[in-house]
């Protein structure tokens, strides 16, 4: 996130640099996923896992799989890179007074 959150703007504007962006988080979510399943379950294969999940997902409680999804949603991605630059500006909110 410091690499990128001054490219993110507070604006309608969805610019060519915020796709790249998402790409690059998205392959990151997806290693760390995998890799962290791998560590857990031996034998785990990310290509069975995500098809078994599309032919069950009526069987996975919703949110889980609302969970899962979030991590490619576009405008959560980009709040979040908000928020960030807002914190990293002192933009965000104050609670330290009570």
């Amino acid at each position: 996130m410091d690499k990128y959150y001054l490219e993110f703007e507070d604006t309608e504007e969805k610019k060519l640099t915020y796709t790249r962006v998402f790409n690059e988080y998205i392959s990151l979510v997806e290693k760390y996923t995998e890799e962290q399943l791998l560590e857990r379950i031996p034998g785990f294969n990310m290509a069975a896992f995500t098809t078994t999940l599309q032919h069950h997902k009526d069987e996975v409680a919703v949110d889980i799989f609302d969970m899962l999804l979030t991590f490619t949603d576009f405008q959560g991605f980009k709040e979040m890179f908000l928020d960030y630059r807002a914190e990293k500006e002192s933009r965000g909110l104050d609670l330290s007074s009570g």
